[in-house]
């Protein structure tokens, strides 16, 4: 006997490879049918055996892709099967907007190895992403969360990466921000008069940094306003030249062993630098005198790199002894006093005039503005 059931699902099920998963989900309980994003979540129709339907409910339930948050599902059984063949993922519907599209998500340990295998296609790309890592929320300008509803619609996937996306085994299925270098954002590095300069973007950026200056980062949601932590100088600067006196600044370091020499990293606090939001985390400081121009609190905000881009900003240039380049970055978010956070790349150049030396700057639009997230894990 085949039986044919309807299933809704609501929450946060758009850019967390929902469709995906359900697509290999569906393979694994053999049935047919198909899934699409709708504008309140995710729908499918499934048909087969009643005791593939029943187990295939239940996995869904009980283990969801782990980026997912469904509040709600809905399943009807329908009168006759309709006599599908395989499983599809059918394109989405349209609808009033009333869904939930996935925060961004720190770069995934996969596509940080990719990054920095020199014999990868995306060897230092600064746009690596996947299924499970990468802008969401940041670039969607409208819901269902659809490559054409983003702000990535106006780069063509390339045949390489358009392989990828249709490949249901690859990592990159449906991943609506794939990109490679030849077929996506590209980043340029400009000087403190909005000039674009010639070279290797990410090694002016580092020379910048390493002569004490100030560079405005694109991110994400923002931009960020960066300069060396391991000496005061250059953090002075930023307090003078932002009119940000007293307000502690938050501080990039390049991995967990960076962030455990500066400060006690208790688990709790571990877990929150690791997790996939990658927010800053309030440690107290080792030496509670230490980077008297950052805090004057006896903690320091601390976060690890989170995009591909920042990550580069750390690592050795290729030819350099393999050790960071910085053992940490401050890394504060780009406004005047009393200002939002600068997104845009025109905006950057001329609202942080005579605040940044240089401008690391990429094509692909912030859609929504968003700054970092602040953490701080209270004492049992």
């Amino acid at each position: 006997m085949i039986r044919r059931a309807a299933v809704t699902v609501r929450g946060i099920v758009q850019g967390v490879g929902f469709r995906p998963y359900l697509h290999r989900l569906a393979a694994a309980h053999g049935l047919c049918g198909w899934v699409r994003n709708t504008a309140f979540g995710v729908e499918l129709e499934l048909e087969g055996e009643p005791t593939r339907l029943d187990a295939f409910l239940h996995t869904l339930q009980t283990a969801p892709p782990p980026l997912a948050v469904m509040e709600q599902v809905e399943v009807a059984y329908l009168p006759a099967p309709a006599g599908y063949r395989g499983f599809v993922i059918r394109e989405s519907a349209p609808g009033a907007h009333n869904t939930l599209v996935s925060p961004d998500i720190g770069l995934c340990p996969d596509c940080l190895r990719e990054l920095r295998d020199p014999r990868d296609r995306r060897y230092r790309y600064p746009f690596v992403n996947c299924t499970n890592c990468g802008p969401r929320y940041t670039i969607t300008r409208t819901v269902p969360y659809d490559r054409a509803n983003t702000s990535m619609a106006r780069f063509a996937l390339c045949p390489a990466c358009l392989a990828e996306y249709a490949a249901i085994e690859n990592r990159r299925y449906h991943a609506q921000p794939d990109c490679c270098p030849a077929c996506g954002p590209t980043l340029q590095f400009c000087g403190a008069d909005g000039v674009p300069l010639p070279g290797d973007p990410i090694a002016r950026a580092q020379a910048l940094l390493r002569r004490g200056g100030i560079l405005a980062v694109k991110g994400l949601g923002g931009f960020h306003l960066a300069c060396r932590a391991d000496c005061a100088a250059p953090a002075r600067t930023l307090r003078r030249r932002k009119h940000r006196d007293e307000k502690p600044f938050a501080l990039m370091v390049p991995d967990l062993a960076a962030a455990r020499a500066l400060c006690v990293v208790s688990p709790a606090a571990q877990a929150l630098l690791e997790s996939a939001r990658r927010p800053i985390v309030l440690c107290p400081k080792r030496d509670p005198a230490a980077f008297p121009a950052l805090s004057d609190t006896h903690a320091l905000g601390l976060l690890l790199p989170y995009t591909p881009l920042h990550v580069l900003l750390f690592d050795p240039l290729p030819g350099a002894p393999e050790t960071p380049a910085f053992p940490a970055l401050v890394m504060t978010s780009a406004n005047r006093a009393d200002c939002p956070v600068v997104t845009d790349n025109a905006e950057a150049l001329t609202a942080l005039a005579g605040i940044a030396d240089g401008f690391l700057l990429h094509d692909r639009a912030i859609v929504a503005r968003c700054d970092d997230s602040r953490v701080a894990v209270s004492p049992r």
